[in-house]
């Protein structure tokens, strides 16, 4: 019983990471900490890193904190939250930082329908350069209209 509550709390939490993303970037990166995300949307440095990368530092922080828990109390849940945060933040980086953004040149030239609507909307939020009026705010899940052919 125990390993099937840590997979559902492992993709449970992958999941719930999904509503984290959005909401972190519309209400924080594109609200209060607009400061640290605007690097992102207008490249005003010639850094390979960026100010928006402090967001995954967080998240990294949280995961640790989660594995620690899990190692050194009775918290046994830690392990469960951490890894779903963890892989998480992996298809974070590969999808967004590799195959959107291409900080590395892997993944250019992926034909796939769901693959190209991801692209497609995450283009559609960096058509807006300033803090509001932004759209698609999500990374793994964003709305049906760019999942569209436009072939």
């Amino acid at each position: 019983m125990k390993t099937v509550i840590w997979i559902a709390l492992f993709f449970g939490t992958f999941s719930f990471m999904e509503f984290m993303a959005w909401f972190t970037h519309k209400y924080v990166m594109h609200g209060f900490l607009w400061s640290l995300h605007k690097d992102h949307h207008k490249k005003d440095h010639g850094s390979w890193f960026e100010r928006n990368d402090a967001f995954f530092i967080f998240y990294a922080i949280v995961s640790m904190i989660l594995f620690y828990l899990g190692a050194q109390t009775s918290f046994w849940y830690g392990w469960p939250l951490g890894f779903g945060i963890l892989a998480y933040g992996i298809a974070y980086f590969l999808v967004h930082d590799i195959f959107i953004h291409q900080r590395f040149k892997l993944f250019r030239n992926i034909d796939h329908w769901y693959a190209k609507g991801v692209r497609r909307g995450h283009k559609m939020h960096h058509k807006h350069l300033e803090k509001g009026d932004g759209e698609c705010f999500g990374m793994l899940i964003v709305p049906f209209k760019y999942f569209k052919n436009k072939s």
